[in-house]
């Protein structure tokens, strides 16, 4: 299957200004180099903790933010570069649903003029009763009644918005929608209900999803294929059934550790890997691999050498000098991973 989003060599720094003058003495390195590929139909998750870059990365893909670097691709088409009408015209085929639907939505729309809004300025709906025709078939489609269509983002629940925010998402039928922590901001009682509804539209849609979270867990059940970032980097990159029985990569192997087991037994046994450390700043990362002085298996070859995000096994690519010398093995950091 051919990609539909082709991501090369992604940099985002954004410069640091001091002085009366605001002269510039250094650069936070948000996205340092990150590479990936998303086939059309399918939904790559982006994890890492807070401030590793994904968010960064997603919205400097869909042009939110400028990009020091690199290349995105949609279809072929080098987002980094369009201006203008042919930008305008682009964004047709890519969209977004933000983390917070408390501020995503505009307070002083109703949900129509909400949702009118795309296809009014894309020229997609001729005449008012076809617009309103459109916007009551949105509305239905995420689970919510057209007669509450004249109604104020405040006047619905923190689920309710984000279904409003995925419905004007969808409005266009993109082909490539970014999901920036679209639940994490929800109840846990209302998280399985949206991702369901993710899940439904891309099959009725035909989408393809890149899905930013810092919860695993999540990641799981929706995401065909993992990229796990640390500090602007992706160190290891595989489909996600591969991901959670072989994690690879130490840091990987900690993040998996952190997800508690609902079996009381075995999560009383398991043994769980805890970094020593704080996460360095992009201001200033360490030289060679970014996660050395938090590893528990580094050598010295990971203060120098910037390791490279290289395939492993069949399918399955790690940024890891110990991993690479061990012929592809994991250090056996833990056991009983769930």
């Amino acid at each position: 299957m051919s990609a539909l989003l082709e991501v090369t060599d992604l940099k985002v720094h954004f410069p640091v200004r001091r002085g009366v003058l605001m002269r510039q003495v250094g650069s936070v390195k948000a996205v340092d180099g990150v590479s990936f590929a998303v086939g059309k139909g399918e939904t790559l998750g982006l994890v890492g903790e807070s401030g590793c870059g994904k968010s960064t990365t997603a919205r400097a893909i869909l042009r939110l933010i400028p990009a020091t670097g690199g290349s995105a691709k949609l279809e072929g088409t080098e987002l980094l570069s369009l201006r203008g009408g042919k930008l305008r015209a682009k964004r047709r085929d890519m969209q977004m649903v933000f983390q917070d639907p408390y501020a995503s939505l505009n307070p002083r729309m109703t949900v129509f003029d909400i949702l009118a809004e795309p296809l009014i300025v894309h020229g997609v709906a001729k005449g008012k009763t076809e617009l309103e025709g459109r916007v009551q078939k949105l509305m239905s489609q995420v689970g919510l009644s057209p007669a509450y269509m004249r109604r104020y983002p405040h006047e619905f629940s923190g689920g309710q918005r984000q279904r409003i925010g995925i419905a004007r998402a969808v409005a266009l039928k993109p082909k490539l929608v970014l999901l920036d922590e679209p639940v994490s901001a929800l109840d846990v009682s209302i998280q399985a209900q949206i991702l369901n509804l993710l899940v439904d539209l891309q099959e009725q849609l035909g989408l393809t999803y890149v899905f930013v979270a810092h919860d695993l867990a999540v990641v799981r059940h929706v995401c065909k294929s993992i990229a796990v970032m640390y500090l602007g980097r992706i160190v290891e990159r595989t489909t996600t059934e591969r991901l959670f029985k072989a994690p690879k990569h130490p840091y990987t192997q900690a993040l998996l550790s952190a997800i508690p087991i609902p079996d009381p037994v075995r999560e009383k046994k398991r043994r769980r890997l805890v970094l020593s450390g704080e996460v360095p700043s992009p201001l200033n990362p360490p030289p060679g691999c970014h996660f050395h002085t938090r590893c528990p298996v580094a050598v010295d070859k990971c203060k120098k050498e910037v390791p490279r995000l290289e395939p492993v096994e069949d399918g399955h690519m790690v940024s890891c000098h110990v991993v690479k010398d061990r012929g592809g093995l994991a250090p056996d950091l833990m056991s009983d991973l769930g």
